[in-house]
């Protein structure tokens, strides 16, 4: 039977900086990982046992960002290839497929009977303005595969969608599908951002903005609503002082139960659900499952405890389970 040390944990990601926390804690604890490069990897289609005791899959939608495009559709084939194999992925092709299409999140939401944004999709920008008829102005166009925000405009009337149409400014993203979707004004500012673990609940947090700006990443915001500053070496090292205000939140359990079904049912073994209230009419909607969640900074002042930490501990769970099975 092997032994833990002799298989580590394999990190598969391309940022380099989001997940410095794993990493730390991972090394406090003693416990051997390896740092795959999703951006630039080669794999054996023959190889029968690998030299890790799990994979966790951190590749971002958003690398296409950092010019790491390769690495999205590549990930997927790589993910179905261990698995075939029998390796133990954390987030793994089912997950990563949800991450990478919008228009499949909001698939599984209307197969759960849950409230999203009216939305269409499309897969030429010439077809934005037909989608867009019968919905709520403002509309976002939004890019299919998009990540912390990316792919995303807002239009206020359909005078403004027709000219971006007509002068060629709609970027439909890497697989050239987007949504057009109804705009939902945040009642009190803020949406909330619901962390899971396992499939279960681990953590909310509202998230206060000015609506200006789509990148909600949880690294990246780096103060309470009292204004104080977070530990700004929690952040991503190149996360922007954007304004953005977080505190710690528990959604009610209704709003928990529908947020574990989406995670157990996407495959989603680390994830971020996100969830807004319209300001106009008081209702609900989800609009965007993550599976790369990026826990707030400095997290245990912000929730009181350390989501880094149970994580590794999951993480190591996870693969001794494996290992005993050889």
């Amino acid at each position: 039977m092997s032994t833990f040390s002799e298989k580590p944990i394999a990190i598969f990601h391309e940022h380099q900086e989001w997940f410095r926390p794993l990493f730390n804690e991972l090394d406090e604890r003693g416990v051997p990982y390896v740092r795959l490069n999703a951006a630039a990897h080669t794999y054996d289609l023959a190889q029968q046992e690998q030299p890790f005791s799990l994979l966790f899959n951190r590749m971002s939608p958003s690398a296409y960002l950092r010019n790491n495009e390769q690495g999205i559709f590549y990930t997927l084939n790589y993910l179905a290839q261990l698995e075939a194999k029998g390796v133990t992925v954390v987030n793994g092709h089912k997950a990563f497929l949800y991450e990478t299409s919008k228009a499949l999140q909001l698939t599984l939401l209307e197969k759960l009977g849950l409230p999203y944004p009216k939305s269409r999709v499309i897969n030429h920008a010439s077809q934005a303005l037909a989608a867009a008829e019968g919905l709520r102005y403002p509309v976002v166009v939004k890019a299919n595969i998009g990540g912390s925000g990316a792919g995303i405009v807002r239009f206020d009337t359909p005078e403004e969608l027709a000219l971006a149409v007509a002068s060629n400014e709609l970027n439909l993203g890497i697989d050239h599908t987007a949504l057009v979707q109804e705009f939902i004004p945040a009642r009190d500012g803020h949406i909330t951002r619901v962390e899971t673990l396992g499939g279960k609940y681990l953590y909310g947090i509202k998230v206060y903005t000015s609506g200006e700006s789509f990148n909600l990443c949880p690294a990246d915001i780096c103060q309470t609503t009292s204004g104080k500053e977070l530990v700004r070496n929690a952040c991503a090292i190149d996360a922007p002082k954007n304004g953005m205000r977080v505190e710690a939140y528990t959604p009610p359990q209704e709003v928990i139960d529908a947020i574990e079904q989406i995670v157990q049912e996407s495959g989603i073994d680390v994830g971020g659900i996100e969830y807004i209230v319209d300001d106009r009419d008081g209702k609900l909607y989800y609009y965007d499952v993550n599976a790369l969640s990026n826990f707030v900074a400095d997290a245990v002042n912000v929730i009181g405890f350390n989501p880094h930490a149970r994580l590794a501990e999951f993480l190591i769970e996870k693969a001794q389970l494996k290992l005993q099975e050889v």
